[in-house]
């Protein structure tokens, strides 16, 4: 199979009809061999009957449904166990993607050779309270993962499907799915401008909230990705030098005390600030110690990407 196209989607039935015959109109003009996948997030609208209706008629068509509403991540996540198509293409259910730009995302990870490709809304409809802070996270993402993308967020990607079957979509990290991929060794990640459409149904479901979450996200995957599996290398580092700060501002003081006798201790703020970073420093070699053996005992430990063997 060419494509496996993933729509995550919120209550959007008023779109479905719509983008899934442009899908198919744009795929079969292309001869594609293609899947749909609809990922309905928990919809509390007719989403799901749409998606059942529209998989009736056309049989490329397939859905999941969750309990409840996850997020984004869950629903790719879930997307991506489930595709099957060479080349895999997320895009958002609002009609703000173009399908149009289908063809030429497969064509640059199959003739291109890049892993992943992300879509660059170079022209945006959205006001400055989204666009601002937008182009300020893309801006600290680019500085933090070296990665050269202008638009992390953006839902129209593709994909090599190695890349989708060697990650893991969780939480909110479905803005950083190139940083993740590049960390698990994918490194040839594109960038294409692609057509920004003025919403046409429904409302977002994206609030304020989403760029706290963001950055939030940022350093827990910066960190995982550096010290998961050897956390005492973070704890133990700085809890060592935390430690051995206020040990030595503690030797000074008490040589001090009896090089001058009426020196008084308690009455010295470097007194408290030396136990205080002694304490912090001891808490997180501590952390690091428990989560070092929480990491020995994971049952991914040892779970390595690995790209060919030869004669094992």
């Amino acid at each position: 199979m060419d494509i496996s196209i993933i729509i995550p989607l919120y209550n959007e039935d008023e779109s479905l009809p719509e983008l899934s015959e442009w899908i198919a109109r744009v795929v079969t003009q292309n001869s594609f061999s293609y899947e749909v996948i609809m990922i309905d997030d928990g919809s509390t609208d007719n989403s799901w009957n749409v998606i059942e209706s529209i998989a009736a008629s056309n049989n490329h068509v397939k859905g999941i449904k969750f309990q409840r509403n996850y997020g984004k991540s869950a629903a790719l996540n879930e997307g991506f166990k489930a595709a099957k198509g060479d080349v895999v293409i997320t895009m958002d259910a609002d009609m703000q993607d173009s399908p149009d730009e289908i063809p030429a995302l497969y064509k640059m990870v199959v003739e291109g050779g890049y892993d992943i490709v992300s879509g660059w809304k170079q022209k945006r409809y959205d006001p400055l309270t989204k666009t601002i802070p937008t182009k300020f996270f893309n801006a600290v993402t680019r500085w933090r993962s070296g990665i050269q993308l202008h638009d992390f967020n953006c839902g129209l990607k593709a994909y090599r499907n190695k890349v989708v079957k060697s990650i893991e979509v969780y939480g909110e990290m479905h803005r950083y799915i190139p940083v993740i991929a590049k960390w698990a060794g994918f490194r040839k990640i594109g960038e294409k401008v692609v057509e920004h459409r003025s919403r046409k149904y429904g409302v977002t479901k994206f609030g304020w909230e989403r760029f706290i979450n963001g950055f939030l996200d940022l350093a827990t995957i910066s960190f995982v990705s550096k010290f998961g599996k050897s956390p005492m290398h973070f704890f133990g580092l700085y809890g060592t030098l935390c430690f051995m700060l206020g040990f030595i501002m503690s030797v000074y003081m008490v040589v001090a005390k009896f090089v001058y006798i009426d020196y008084s201790l308690t009455n010295k703020p470097v007194f408290y600030i030396a136990l205080t970073v002694m304490v912090i420093g001891m808490q997180m070699f501590l952390a690091g110690f428990i989560a070092e053996l929480l990491a020995r005992n994971a049952p991914e430990r040892n779970a390595y990407l690995i790209e060919k063997k030869l004669g094992v």
